[in-house]
């Protein structure tokens, strides 16, 4: 698909087109904290995290990583017998803790069957050099992203969400990760509302230099339980539309390199925590708006 000349690269096809068959990720818990909740970096976590938001029901700490993988294989394999699987250590900070207990926790996920390679989520601030030898070799020999949360550009929205570490970390780290030949994720967040719109496409320039792989977007999501929705709940701020949001989308992804695979652009949580915006669409329908809108200009 092509926007003002440039290409738009799909997560779901790269990743059949990367490992030659149709993949699908599925989340376990594998009962992380966070150094930024622990009293390491900070407590409290980021302004906007409410975790609770994107475990699905199969996901609890309490079962192993082998039993959560099995039952998110069942629930995918009834529509999909021939699926194959990434595990994705979602939740928290997934690189923080001792190395022979991460190892332990991926290779477990590698032994279940059917599971063909690894997708990591964690901080720029949690990645020390034995880990990432570690994870050089593993790359070598199963698929593996890492996906690290930039989730901003700009070092006082950084302070501002008490994320616990600095954009020039984020940019850091993910060359060094990306220099030991695995492939990079990260997110972003956008809509903060002190971040203006020109501010906003300085950072899509930025991000534009980072040897990254794969970038997620997310609109900002006041969620029940967090700091940001207290924030909100003394001053409110006019939030955007979905179709201004597409719009904004659009502008920022014409700043980015063609060999970027945008695997989404929206977060959606469980409407009981989402106190704004309430657009009411799924993922897959806010992407058919954005394709429909990129046909039309």
């Amino acid at each position: 698909m092509y926007f003002c000349g440039m290409k738009y690269i799909e997560f779901g096809p790269w990743l059949q087109e990367q490992l030659g068959t149709k993949v699908q990720k599925i989340s376990v818990n594998a009962g992380f904290t966070c150094p930024n909740r622990d009293g390491t970096i900070g407590y409290g976590g980021c302004t906007f995290c409410n975790n609770q938001t994107f475990n699905p029901a199969y996901c609890q700490p309490g079962k192993s990583i082998t039993r959560q993988l099995e039952e998110g294989k069942q629930f995918f394999a009834r529509k999909y017998p021939s699926m194959k699987y990434l595990a994705y250590f979602q939740a928290y900070t997934n690189t923080y803790g001792q190395l022979e207990h991460l190892r332990e926790l991926y290779e477990e996920a590698l032994r279940v069957p059917d599971v063909v390679g690894l997708v990591i989520g964690t901080r720029p601030d949690c990645m020390p050099p034995a880990l990432l030898q570690y994870l050089t070799e593993l790359n070598r020999r199963t698929f593996l992203i890492i996906e690290y949360g930039i989730e901003s550009a700009n070092e006082e929205t950084l302070k501002r969400i008490n994320r616990g570490h600095t954009f020039a970390c984020s940019a850091q780290v993910i060359r060094q990760t990306a220099a030991c030949g695995i492939r990079v994720g990260a997110h972003i967040i956008l809509g903060f509302p002190w971040e203006s719109r020109e501010e906003l496409m300085r950072q899509a320039d930025e991000i534009a230099r980072l040897p990254l792989t794969t970038l997620k977007l997310h609109q900002l999501q006041i969620i029940r339980g967090t700091a940001l929705a207290e924030e909100y709940a003394r001053h409110p701020w006019t939030v955007p539309t979905a179709e201004q949001y597409i719009d904004l989308v659009l502008e920022y992804i014409t700043h980015l390199p063609a060999t970027l695979v945008l695997e989404r652009f929206v977060s959606q949580s469980p409407p009981e925590y989402v106190i704004a915006p309430q657009w009411g669409l799924k993922n897959y329908e806010f992407t058919n708006l954005v394709k429909r809108k990129m046909q039309d200009l």
